[in-house]
């Protein structure tokens, strides 16, 4: 449209594997931009990125980066983001934050759009996008959720290294030619950098990922119980989870065992999913049509498959959940939001 208001909009975190990719969706998806302004640390502050034809040199994130800047969009870790969006606000700028920083905060809106995108008009200037792993299974859910009810989840997911960035992954093809070699393998990031004990990721499967909490709990299952308690507005749900990171590049998969507050025909099940908005069902064991990572890998929606009927409790389902988590699981679920706002203000 021709009177089409324009954005002047910040990344933060622009040399990320999610900033890259935020950058990347802004360009395909011709967001109204004015300006884009490129934030970064100090130590890649005076590279330059391509957008649009044009170089856009990066500039160190400080709080004055955010004079005139209606929106940006964080991803440059909860530090950052617990020092800067403050000071945006301040700027008048609406933050969409894709560090755990704000998510739990009873004045922030917790937001994945095919769910509760009405959430975002609550925004007191930031709004939070939840954990990569929270986000496909809540969408993939919603439809049932307001069709049956939800009483219990039990989610187990397998996660790929890229959600412990870009070292995670150069750790793993390393130690993966390590143990082909048939040399040492010598583990120094995974399951979690700042924890002195370290495992082999290459060929393994490490239930651990984030610190442990004193339940026995560690804070990425915790992040995914309580996010999805607030996102679908139901304290009363009951979830449970066990994350585990496996040898996978790209795309978590989610193992996911559901039981419904009423009965349910398993084909009304697979349509209600099969039309859900960004979800694609995948669901032909005959054909072995399920989804899978790889397949996943570099697409914006939510795949299921093997959905079944527990042979125990006929009011709850197994299923299988697949999502790209630099894409859908931040990227793209960030962007979303940011389009909301544009059409918004449209």
């Amino acid at each position: 449209m021709s009177n089409q208001k324009l954005f002047n909009v910040a990344v933060v975190g622009a040399t990320g594997a999610v900033g890259e990719q935020i950058i990347r969706l802004l360009d395909e998806r011709n967001f109204p931009i004015q300006q884009l302004k490129l934030l970064s640390s100090a130590r890649s502050a005076g590279k330059k990125v391509t957008f649009k034809g044009q170089e856009i040199t990066l500039e160190e994130a400080k709080p004055e980066s955010f004079e005139g800047v209606d929106i940006a969009l964080f991803s440059a870790g909860g530090d950052v983001s617990r020092a800067l969006v403050p000071e945006a606000i301040k700027h008048g700028t609406v933050c969409v934050d894709n560090t755990s920083a704000f998510r739990m905060d009873a004045e922030t809106p917790l937001v994945v759009p095919e769910v509760n995108i009405d959430k975002v008009n609550d925004h007191k200037g930031v709004i939070a996008n939840p954990n990569c792993s929270t986000i496909q299974m809540v969408q993939t859910l919603k439809p049932l959720y307001d069709r049956y009810g939800i009483k219990q989840i039990i989610v187990s997911t397998y996660q790929a290294v890229s959600g412990a960035g870009a070292s995670a992954i150069n750790e793993m093809l390393r130690q993966s030619r390590e143990a082909l070699e048939g040399n040492d393998v010598n583990p120094d990031i995974l399951p979690v950098g700042s924890l002195p004990k370290k495992h082999q990721i290459a060929f393994n499967a490490i239930p651990q990922i984030d610190k442990f909490v004193d339940n026995g709990f560690t804070y990425e299952e915790m992040k995914m119980i309580n996010e999805t308690k607030k996102i679908m507005g139901d304290e009363s749900l009951q979830v449970t989870a066990t994350c585990v990171r496996i040898p996978v590049v790209y795309g978590h998969s989610e193992s996911v065992y559901v039981e419904l507050k009423s009965d349910f025909d398993i084909e009304e099940v697979k349509q209600l999913l099969a039309n859900a908005p960004g979800i694609v069902l995948q669901d032909n064991p005959e054909e072995q049509l399920y989804p899978l990572a790889t397949e996943a890998t570099g697409k914006l929606e939510t795949f299921v498959g093997r959905v079944r009927r527990d042979l125990h409790n006929p009011r709850a389902l197994n299923m299988w959940i697949v999502s790209d988590n630099l894409l859908k699981g931040a990227a793209w679920n960030a962007v979303q939001i940011a389009e909301y706002i544009a059409i918004e203000q449209n």
